[in-house]
């Protein structure tokens, strides 16, 4: 069996969307498809502000998220919502994932099973 790329490249699995607290983040996201505040996706994500929003601006630069300030009463309030692109994105990037996941367990069938040796 023959495949354009090498079979375990992975090249589908986005760097911007790989790091942990980025993957909560858009996970976050597409659970809510209205956007979340900031505050409450710092909570989900268990995320300090600071740590957040240097996140949020790479996930942002990248064209994932859309962030927007505004005003409830007098308080500040910033919402974050995915993308049309993100989305698209963060659901290719899943596929890829259903790849790893399907490739790795069939390479543990197909391993033999060797007990370790006693010490």
């Amino acid at each position: 069996m023959q495949r354009d790329e090498p079979t375990y490249a992975y090249d589908g699995l986005d760097r911007v969307i790989h790091e942990k607290a980025r993957l909560g983040v858009m996970t976050s996201l597409m659970a809510h498809p209205k956007g979340l505040s900031f505050a409450d996706l710092k909570a989900l994500c268990a995320l300090t502000d600071g740590n957040l929003s240097r996140h949020l601006k790479v996930l942002e630069e990248a064209g994932f998220v859309d962030v927007t300030k505004s005003f409830e009463g007098r308080r500040p309030l910033t919402r974050v919502r995915l993308t049309a692109e993100g989305r698209q994105r963060f659901i290719d990037y899943l596929g890829v994932l259903e790849r790893v996941v399907r490739d790795a367990g069939e390479a543990t069938e197909a391993a033999p099973h060797t007990a370790p040796k006693p010490a």
